[in-house]
């Protein structure tokens, strides 16, 4: 695991530490690295250099010259809940939304997204449809790249390892304006895409004046389907230009085939993602299935930590608030923050299932939000708020949580395993939402895995704990 962990207060502090520390990594949301790491994948001497309390690095800005701007701490589920987003730059908003799962969202960031550099990566798609650029720091100063400039190839990109990314920059759009973004996965949630298009069209009475779309998962990066764009240019938008601009796009694409969806399969699916894509903008029907006010588990208290540095070494402790109690953590410094929970503070309510970030046993609330605490690194904690399953019932008058009674009432628990995610989660829901659409109940738990496949009783629970609250 790492050897040091660094909390500091400005980007220009992180820049002094990469250029002098060779080993030094930006952990942010963590959701890639903790991975990273744990598989071995990361050398065991590194820095981690925690950037999240930063101040001001997760602002969503629009200038006065219409250019938008997302910090480096912007979280996906920031951008899925921004208004300004999904009214001026849809496609990000939407492909943010089908990043993961709630608990991801919530810590997972869009410029670690960009860094990643896979070519199956959601928000890089829209980003280049969008025309990105992005701003990174050194101690020799900032330098703007395109996006379309920063990709070498599969998960390679121009960034040195001195520099830290600062700030993703693109146009609003326009009143003519309109985009979409479409992916393809495996299931309706924590996919990762098999496909994904993004398109953003110019519309004037006379026809499209321009034209940009983009391909994900179909080359070693992300790429236009530059025939098809400027087939459009100068053409009405009808079912014949959008049946000819889906197959010149299926052209460009050079996938390969992998356990996701073979080469051929692909291909066609870019015909056809490209045509659904499109028609949805003709017909207006682009943002039909998006909801106005998506569910985000945050709850009524989401709070940041104070922006103070610490250093956190083997031998120094962490500090923390765990459901209302002060917690001083000797032990557990290289770990996860599920491993801490539970090898340290002795609360094993808080379940590993995967491992991975993948079926949602281990949520907890962090700073009001949820997450998955398998890929929260623990000195994240120190001087956070932390409430897990053995925090929300009412000690006080000895008393259950509403989802919990609901849950008994129910019989929502079968093996039990999931269980207190999924109650976690639920909590969270109603802390949000205090009377939930079965739409919500499901876009809540749908990072929660169950495998006794019970989740018509879990859902009737979440309902039942909403009127009893």
């Amino acid at each position: 695991m790492w050897q040091k962990y660094i909390t500091l207060n400005s980007p220009q502090e992180v820049a002094e530490i990469l250029a002098k520390n060779t080993n030094a990594r930006i952990v942010a949301g963590g959701t890639d690295l903790i991975l990273e790491i744990e598989r071995g994948l990361q050398p065991d001497d590194q820095t981690l250099v925690d950037i999240t309390r930063i101040p001001n690095l997760d602002q969503i800005t629009l200038d006065e010259n219409g250019i938008i701007h997302l910090g480096a701490m912007v979280t996906h589920n920031h951008v899925a809940g921004s208004k300004l987003l999904r009214e001026r730059a849809y496609p990000l908003a939407r492909a943010s939304w089908e990043v993961g799962a709630n608990q991801i969202r919530n810590r997972a960031t869009v410029a670690g997204n960009l860094i990643t550099a896979s070519p199956a990566n959601d928000t890089i798609t829209p980003l280049m449809a969008l025309g990105a650029s992005v701003t990174l720091l050194s101690t020799q100063g900032e330098r703007t790249i395109p996006l379309d400039e920063f990709y070498l190839g599969v998960r390679k990109t121009v960034m040195r390892a001195d520099e830290m990314l600062v700030d993703i920059s693109f146009p609003a759009l326009t009143e003519s304006q309109r985009g979409t973004f479409i992916k393809l996965g495996l299931r309706r949630a924590q996919a990762i895409a098999v496909i994904n298009v993004a398109i953003v069209l110019d519309l004037g009475l006379s026809g499209v004046k321009s034209a940009s779309i983009t391909m994900g998962a179909v080359s070693p990066t992300i790429i236009h389907a530059t025939e098809a764009e400027a087939y459009l240019v100068g053409k009405e938008l009808t079912e014949e230009t959008i049946a000819e601009t889906a197959n010149l796009a299926m052209t460009e694409a050079k996938p390969i085939g992998d356990i996701r969806g073979s080469a051929a399969y692909r291909k066609e699916m870019i015909r056809v993602y490209t045509m659904r894509g499109l028609r949805s903008l003709l017909n207006g029907t682009e943002q039909d299935d998006f909801p106005s006010d998506p569910v985000l588990l945050w709850g009524e208290e989401t709070s940041d930590v104070s922006h103070q540095a610490s250093e956190h070494k083997e031998g120094d402790p962490i500090i923390t608030i765990i459901n209302s109690e002060e917690y001083v953590i000797e032990g557990g410094q290289d770990k996860t923050l599920l491993a801490v929970l539970r090898d340290e503070v002795d609360l094993m309510g808080t379940k590993e299932g995967c491992g991975e970030g993948e079926c949602g046993a281990c949520t907890i609330s962090l700073d009001g939000k949820a997450v998955m605490s398998c890929l929260v690194p623990a000195p994240r904690a120190h001087g956070a708020k932390i409430k897990t399953v053995e925090g929300l019932a009412d000690s006080t008058q000895e008393k259950l949580h509403p989802v919990q009674e609901a849950f008994i009432h129910e019989g929502a628990v079968q093996c039990g395993y999931c269980t207190p995610g999924f109650i976690v989660s639920a909590a969270k829901l109603l802390e949000e939402k205090p009377s939930p659409t079965k739409s919500e109940i499901e876009q809540a738990i749908a990072g929660n895995l169950c495998r006794c496949t019970g989740y018509y009783k879990i859902v009737d629970a979440i309902e039942l704990a909403s009127q009893e609250k």
